[in-house]
């Protein structure tokens, strides 16, 4: 038994040898595996610049100095980009400049609500006052605006609206801005005082100082600017009507009243299309710190815009039929005034703004039409001092 336990020792010893070589090389053939394959190919490091060029210093001298020598050249074109230049100014370019510069549509906007104005008054109309007029108010509004660009260049150049501004582009010098803004507003001002009244001069002159002492710096401040924004075209129709009749009548506030609402829906329509603009400006419109009194302010005024036109024969401006005439197109501004208030958005916004653009032209012509002839007006006013006669004798003896 014990011969037969060696012989059976000796037979499974060479087995367990012969098993632990096998198992120890499949071990170190898995980590051959793993080594091999975690090794990956990586592309030769590129010697260091020094090396190259001290290896190729021969050749690689001329592309080093044309590198220096652009790099140098860009170094050199950014100085002179950034230095002063002496501007140089075309005679030829300098009309459509200086329209720019007197916003030359809003400034014919401007003279069109003075020439309605002047028409509605109850006075014969006459050719030479209406041209003074007309030309000194147009000369009011250049330099009114002219000032107004002057002081809002660092803002303008934000806006995507205001950035080809000729004074933003540097194509015109603040002096010279300065300059044309005061040989267009002194010869105006002097124009309304002397050539027409004084009463129509010192309007004029208070309208440049409300444009460009008190809008323009609140348009940073408050929300308020589009108030007094407002205010500044109401009262080119009320210059109008006083440079027709010297004074400030019923008419005259009728007339500044109406173009004060419809500058509400006209404008807060057009800012709400550029809040961004705006916003990045610096500006403070209801449009971008107030949306819900933008909309609300737009659709209030274009309902007040049916209650001005029937306090029209009220206060013997137009007949009666104008306000029947003219409930049509108020009643249109009005719905698109509630689309906008209930949408809220730039299709909205953007037809009201389109209406309010031809609104105002059809509705000044109606109220022309529809204006109280004068022969009615004088025969009424010879009524009133006929029967004022008949009291008078009566009280006396």
């Amino acid at each position: 038994y014990v011969t037969q336990h060696k012989d059976l020792s000796q037979r499974v010893k060479p087995k367990s040898e012969s098993v632990v070589p096998l198992f120890h090389e499949s071990r170190q053939l898995g980590q051959e595996k793993t080594v091999l394959h975690k090794i990956r190919s990586i592309s030769p490091v590129p010697p260091p610049l020094s090396e190259t060029l001290t290896r190729n210093e021969p050749k690689g001298v001329a592309p080093a100095a044309e590198m220096e020598g652009s790099i140098s050249s860009l170094e050199a074109g950014s100085k002179e980009d950034r230095q002063w230049k002496e501007m140089k100014l075309q005679l030829d370019d300098l009309p459509g400049i200086l329209a720019r510069l007197s916003k030359i549509k809003l400034t014919a906007l401007v003279v069109s609500t003075a020439s309605a104005g002047f028409a509605m008054a109850p006075v014969p109309f006459d050719v030479t006052c209406f041209l003074l007029a007309s030309l000194g108010t147009g000369l009011a509004s250049c330099a009114a605006n002219s000032i107004n660009q002057f002081f809002e260049v660092p803002f303008d150049s934000n806006m995507n609206r205001t950035k080809n501004r000729p004074l933003v582009r540097g194509q015109i010098s603040p002096l010279l801005a300065v300059c044309f803004a005061a040989a267009c507003g002194v010869p105006g001002i002097a124009l309304l005082t002397l050539a027409v009244n004084p009463l129509t001069g010192a309007l004029g002159a208070f309208n440049i100082f409300l444009y460009t002492c008190c809008y323009t710096p609140l348009k940073r401040v408050s929300v308020a600017n589009t108030w007094v924004g407002a205010l500044v075209g109401a009262i080119p129709p009320v210059m109008g009507w006083t440079a027709a009749t010297g004074s400030l009548d019923a008419g005259a506030m009728l007339l500044g009243g109406i173009l004060y609402s419809w500058q509400f829906p006209h404008f807060n329509a057009l800012s709400w299309g550029l809040r961004e603009d705006y916003s990045r400006g610096g500006y403070c419109m209801m449009s971008v710190t107030h949306p819900a009194l933008c909309r609300r302010v737009a659709l209030r005024h274009c309902l007040a815009l049916i209650g001005l036109c029937a306090a029209a024969p009220v206060l013997d401006v137009t007949t009666w039929t104008f306000p029947i005439i003219s409930l049509p197109i108020n009643l249109y501004i009005s719905y698109l005034g509630f689309r906008f208030y209930r949408d809220a958005d730039r299709s909205s916004s953007r037809r009201l703004f389109f209406c309010s653009l031809w609104h105002l032209p059809l509705l000044l012509l109606v109220m022309f039409t529809c204006k109280k002839p004068l022969l009615e007006k004088e025969e009424k006013g010879d009524l009133l001092s006929g029967n004022h006669g008949r009291a008078v004798e009566i009280r006396l003896p």
